[in-house]
Formats: structure tokens, sequence, C-alpha cells
């Protein structure tokens, strides 16, 4: 009875495992990091289904089957109204948001899309981009990853004997402030002190760092500043 039971668990396991990877193949499903939203919960859900029919007793091969079979056809036709109906992808599959234009955070398009600063630094160095000020465009796509247009001056020549000499090598920036608070472990690692920093926004204008969205140091003034106020 018991390897009765163990010769039905394996080839419901095998056969559950080259029907899930025909259908992934189907559907045209990659690298976890490059799916959608949708995609990635339709992945999880498919796997619940199968993984739930393999280990109860009451469910057969044929139901295992019927499950991955129905699941792949909803995916497949919700695939196909989003390739016909463009109105239904922002819903369905999320749409790409920009969250730097021209060098400028867009703190709405952040807030919509519920990115705070830290977030968008951890992406940022996720591409090697260690200041927002090397950041022409940021596009934040559907997947949650990020997509960076450098700036002109933080475009890295392809082949650095063009330069008459190398430059020296950049200090590592350190965010400040962020959304108006101040970032203390940073000012400590930067060697700055909260009154250098009021009296250089004071000099900007700027008279509380209650104004300032994000405030970053480089190693020497000025600092890389802008407010709430300021618009994309």
């Amino acid at each position: 009875m018991q390897s009765t039971n163990f010769l039905h668990l394996t080839i419901e396991l095998i056969v559950g495992f080259f029907a899930l990877l025909v259908i992934t193949k189907i559907l045209g499903k990659t690298q976890i990091n490059q799916l959608t939203p949708f995609d990635f919960i339709s992945a999880l859900v498919l796997g619940e289904l199968v993984g739930n029919a393999i280990y109860d007793n009451e469910i057969g091969l044929h139901y295992v089957l019927y499950a991955i079979v129905l699941w792949a056809i909803l995916i497949s036709t919700i695939e196909k109204v989003t390739q016909k109906k463009k109105g239904t992808r922002s819903l369905l599959e999320g749409k790409p948001a920009i969250v730097i234009r021209e060098g400028q955070l867009d703190y709405e398009a952040m807030k919509k899309n519920k990115l705070d600063l830290n977030q968008l630094q951890h992406l940022l160095r996720d591409r090697d981009v260690f200041s927002i000020q090397d950041v022409h465009y940021a596009i934040l796509e559907a997947n949650g990853t990020i997509n960076v247009l450098k700036t002109a001056a933080a475009s890295t020549p392809k082949n650095k004997e063009w330069l008459p000499e190398l430059p020296a090598e950049p200090a590592l920036p350190f965010s400040i402030i962020l959304d108006g608070e101040w970032v203390e472990d940073n000012l400590t690692e930067a060697n700055v002190s909260k009154k250098q920093i009021l009296q250089h926004l004071q000099s900007r204008n700027i008279p509380d760092i209650n104004r300032v969205l994000y405030a970053e140091w480089d190693g020497a003034f000025p600092l890389y500043i802008q407010t709430y106020n300021d618009k994309p």
C-alpha cells in the first residue's frame, strides 16, 4: 500500500513538473525579475494549485492536469485581451513611470507608485548609479526594476584613451536630507554639520529642511538640493 502511494506521488510530481514546464514555455514566461505583478501572482497561484492537487490523496492525476490547463487558458486569455485592448494593459500589467525627469525627482510619480527615496536609491545602486545627480531620466518599470539614462557628464567613455587625463576618483555621495528630515548616520559619515547645511540652505533661500525633498552631499558645497516646490 505504501509503495503504491509513493509510486502515485512520483507519477504526479513528474507529470506536474513537465506540465508546468510546458505551460511556462507556451506562455513565454522568463526569469522572475522580468515578470509583471500579474504574471508573478499567476505563477504563485498555478504552483499552489498543482501543489495542493499533488499532495491531496483524494485528487487524482487528471485533476492536476485539468487545473494546469484551465489556469493556462485563463492566463492566455488575459494576455490576448491586453494585446488587443491597450486600455487594459495598465490595469493588468502595470505601466512604467518616469520618477526622475531631466535630473529632477518627480515626487508625485514616486508617491503614486509608493516608491520612497530609500527604495529609489537602492534600485539606482543596482544599476551602478550612486548619485541622483548622475541621472537624467529614471523609469520605474512595471516589474519593479528601474532603468536609468545617465547625464552626459556621468556617461563613461567607452575608450579611456580618448581622455587627455583620467578624472579623479569620485567621492561617495551621501543623502543627508530625505523627505524633509535629517539622515543622521549619513551626516556622521560625511563629516558635515547641520549648522553648515542650514547656512547653505539659507543661502539658497530655503528657510528650513522641511521644504527639502532631497539633499545630497558629494564631498563639497554646493549641495544637490531639490525642494517639494521644484517641478520636473
